[in-house]
């Protein structure tokens, strides 16, 4: 369960054991990462690239082994194909940013799906692509058939989440970048959900682009990754202007970097890097595949338990889901049911996720969140629901 490595379970919450249960929003981070973070502030604390002293040298060349890492981990051809960004936001706005400037013009579509967070709408909305969603069924499972009918000859890409954040619907992204190829449009998906809880492997699912955060794999907050294929991403001009993208600078004009570090302007988070690469060794060392069978036992217990509920909804139902669970509870605002958890010192996530066409889809204001993570046993499921049977009489 590699439990014990996470320091802030020990937490308690107004006198009760923390119960963490809002990994889809972040995971806590294990003891390794931590030290990783603290190691390269008290021991190598410098800017990288550029430098010619010791210091410097030595965090540039772990700075870029974790590149080689992250390649590795999610199966892309070559170390260049990635890019290191603040997160998946960041890295889904440089696609609709660079990408926009290179292919979509006034009048251009851009597919997404109906269950999308809005981190992969308003980037492309401002681009100024029109967006042409795919619906979902009652229990959030995509429309493929809807899909394949969405292309015309203004569609420019295709941008869909591989896990959904609000509905944990594991989407079909082999069939759907498949689809789109087959029409000769490129493929962005949203990996923010689906790479701490699933195998990656960027060459197997055939897409373009691939966008995740380091937050929500046990790594720090303000690191994440985009990765592009080469091919593609050579045709994209830069995304922000500053050091480390150039190659050559005057008055009169700009010449730019190689890959990947026309894309990466500015002085990087070094420290963070490292954190992301202590993160991926943590998670191979525990297994990948394990992890997702674990958080899958997890995610069969918890529906079963929350069935006992009276008047307990749960929303997306689809047959292939990760470890997302939402729901309400009669009548009761969300954020009512999550204020009276966190009083029982059970943390989950209310509101509409960042997914508010969703939550327009099922006409409701949004959902209980509760989410999984290695770390989580069928001890804490079991304090959630006895939670929810004490505060459902207070929520009539």
């Amino acid at each position: 369960m590699f439990r014990d490595q996470f320091p802030i379970l020990n937490t308690t919450i107004y006198g009760h054991p923390l119960v963490y249960l809002d990994n889809a929003a972040t995971t806590q981070k294990p003891q390794v990462v931590i030290d990783a973070v603290s190691r390269y502030y008290a021991t190598l604390n410098s800017n990288i690239h550029r430098g010619v002293h010791h210091l410097a040298a030595e965090a540039t060349d772990l700075h870029e082994q974790t590149r080689r890492k992250v390649q590795q981990f999610i199966g892309a051809a070559h170390s260049h194909e990635i890019v290191f960004t603040r997160g998946t936001t960041e890295a889904i706005n440089l696609v609709a940013s660079s990408f926009g400037k290179a292919y979509i013009h006034e009048g251009d579509e851009v597919i997404v799906s109906g269950m999308e967070h809005h981190s992969n709408i308003v980037p492309w909305q401002l681009a100024g692509a029109r967006l042409r969603p795919i619906p979902f069924s009652d229990d959030g499972v995509l429309d493929l058939d809807a899909y394949a009918s969405l292309f015309n000859s203004r569609t420019r890409i295709v941008a869909v989440a591989h896990v959904s954040n609000s509905l944990g619907t594991v989407n079909p992204i082999e069939q759907i970048t498949a689809i789109a190829h087959a029409h000769g449009v490129p493929v962005m998906v949203d990996g923010a959900q689906a790479v701490a809880h699933t195998v990656v492997d960027v060459a197997r699912i055939g897409c373009d682009f691939y966008c995740f955060s380091g937050h929500k794999m046990y790594a720090p907050m303000g690191i994440g990754v985009l990765y592009g294929r080469e091919a593609i991403l050579d045709t994209l001009p830069p995304y922000q202007g500053g050091g480390e993208m150039i190659k050559d600078v005057t008055f009169e004009r700009t010449t730019y970097n190689e890959l990947p570090f026309r894309f990466e302007a500015g002085t990087p988070s070094v420290g963070d890097t490292l954190g992301l690469s202590a993160a991926i060794d943590f998670m191979q060392q525990a297994g990948v595949q394990a992890i997702a069978d674990h958080e899958a036992s997890l995610l069969d217990y918890a529906t079963c338990r929350l069935a006992e509920i009276e008047g307990l909804r749960i929303y997306g139902t689809a047959p292939h889901k990760a470890g997302v669970i939402s729901f309400l509870i009669g009548q009761s605002h969300p954020y009512d049911v999550g204020t009276l958890l966190d009083k029982l010192g059970i943390a989950v996530r209310t509101g509409h996720h960042c997914a508010q066409p969703v939550m327009d889809r099922y006409g409701i204001p949004g959902t209980v969140r509760a989410s999984f993570a290695l770390y989580n046993t069928t001890e804490e499921i079991d304090a959630l629901v006895s939670a929810l049977h004490r505060i459902a009489p207070m929520l009539q």
